[in-house]
């Protein structure tokens, strides 16, 4: 039978062991989107992701193993080697500079790698793409409080909160804000990219196939974050130009004023999709230009104190732009 210290350093080291699966026990591997990357610039952001990480497990693993083995072994209860004297070791310098020296080197190499190939203004990663001969779909996207308004400047529609675009093409994504930080993100297909008022970010990506996913907002912006989310559609290029064409038939036009009144601080629960044929060509541009001289939608009291589904709890009055 092991004497009690021996027990209780036993039964920590398993309990060590176990936490991981603990704290796991109630996620399913489905539910981790970020590791079910498609297409080729989430693939090649998981790549680069797990590289980074066993890279510094390198390092990180052998020091904690070391944390725990040399206070157990060099305890002053062992009969430990004293040598008062002793002052140098060249395995130990090798070890302790020129392990670390080569994985940052190696980091570096792999993080410069990684910049230029998922790179949002232009991945190089795309270069090859199968997409990559055709002619790319552009998206402007505008994010309000509290939806998302997706421009397709070359078709002449616009949607809320339902991003649409065809298989074997790459999408360029135009992104702005209209007032708070918003953060744009479909774990499976792109990284994630800051959108931000009076400024112009982008990102893109090419899914290959057919498929449906969900994307939103990762940066807190009020009352109705929590419902800030969009789908994301990929469909056959024959199915895309007929949705197209259906949408341009919509008798809701989207003007710079309609655009106002879409601006307004609002919930849009279960993100219900709305659809617009003739947005106005310079929509994008006015949105930025309006943020930098100060135009603000301002969030009503109600919507400060309670959300509610129930339109007339005041949980979706507009405000008027400033």
């Amino acid at each position: 039978m092991k004497p009690p210290k021996q027990r209780r350093v036993s039964l920590l080291l398993k309990s060590l062991v176990s936490l991981p699966a603990l704290l796991l026990s109630g996620c399913t591997m489905d539910d981790l989107r970020l590791f079910h990357p498609v297409g080729l610039v989430a693939r090649a952001e998981t790549h680069y992701i797990v590289l980074l990480v066993i890279a510094m497990s390198v390092i990180i693993v052998p020091t904690l193993v070391m944390l725990i083995v040399f206070p157990l072994r060099y305890h002053h209860s062992r009969n430990a080697k004293y040598t008062p004297d002793w002052h140098f070791s060249l395995g130990i310098e090798l070890a302790a500079w020129g392990v670390p020296f080569v994985i940052v080197a190696y980091l570096a190499y792999l993080t410069i790698q990684g910049v230029y190939a998922v790179d949002p203004w232009g991945p190089g990663i795309l270069v090859n793409a199968p997409g990559a001969s055709q002619p790319p779909i552009t998206v402007q996207v505008i994010a309000t409080d509290w939806q998302w308004v997706f421009v397709y400047p070359d078709q002449g529609v616009a949607t809320i909160d339902d991003l649409v675009v065809p298989a074997g093409r790459i999408v360029k994504l135009q992104m702005t804000s209209t007032g708070n930080m918003n953060g744009f993100y479909i774990p499976q297909v792109a990284p994630m990219v800051d959108v931000m008022p009076a400024m112009e970010s982008k990102d893109a990506f090419e899914l290959d196939q057919p498929a449906s996913y969900i994307g939103f907002s990762t940066d807190f912006s009020g009352a109705g974050f929590s419902w800030m989310q969009f789908s994301t559609r990929v469909v056959p290029q024959a199915d895309f130009d007929a949705w197209v064409k259906s949408t341009q038939a919509s008798p809701n036009q989207l003007t710079y004023a309609a655009f106002q009144k879409i601006a307004q601080p609002t919930v849009n629960f279960g993100a219900k999709p709305a659809y617009f044929a003739a947005p106005d060509k310079g929509l994008f541009g006015e949105v930025i230009m309006a943020a930098m001289q100060g135009v603000v939608y301002p969030v009503p009291d109600s919507l400060t104190k309670k959300v509610s589904e129930n339109p007339a709890q005041g949980a979706q009055t507009p405000a008027s732009p400033q």
